[in-house]
């Protein structure tokens, strides 16, 4: 296979269903594109099975390789967690290794892939020592009141009273 995907308005795909799928056979997916909504991807279940062993073994070595020490791996696969200080490298070790495990078992990778971003985003905190400081700062006095979503005023914690029970 040449490449990755094909990139292919959606439209293709209703129009020239036989002619479309049959690009599978040079690529291993195709990606979609729509208009007003987010692209989709076509592969070949057979694809996605390889892809899902693949996903399952790499999950599998990370935590391998977390667990007997090797740091220097997930430096290599995630090089902005140099920017991250030795406690926050701990946690995230030991969190992408639940989390990785736990999404593997599911067959969803989505809250891996969250808990990747939110990291990155720690790191990108960390990197710049203006919003660093900004965001870690201590702040003085009340900060006052906070709305709660519904619009009125948070109460204090510990003084919040459980909801009514709804009569049915």
């Amino acid at each position: 296979m040449a490449a990755a995907y094909e990139d292919l308005p959606f439209s293709e795909l209703p129009h020239r269903p036989a002619v479309t799928t049959r690009r599978l056979d040079s690529v291993r997916a195709l990606r979609l594109r729509r208009r007003d909504a987010e692209d989709l991807a076509l592969m070949r279940v057979d694809q996605m099975e390889r892809d899902a062993t693949v996903v399952d073994f790499t999950a599998r070595l990370l935590t391998g390789l977390v667990r007997t020490g090797n740091i220097d791996a997930l430096h290599q696969a995630l090089p902005w967690t140099t920017f991250l200080p030795e406690a926050g490298i701990d946690t995230l070790i030991s969190e992408l290794v639940a989390t990785a495990s736990g999404a593997v078992a599911l067959d969803d990778l989505a809250p891996t892939a969250l808990l990747l971003t939110q990291w990155r985003h720690s790191a990108e905190v960390y990197a710049d020592p203006a919003l660093l400081a900004i965001l870690t700062r201590d702040h003085e006095g009340d900060l006052s009141t906070v709305p709660s979503p519904g619009g009125s005023p948070c109460s204090p914690p510990g003084s919040r009273r459980p909801p009514a029970a709804s009569s049915p």
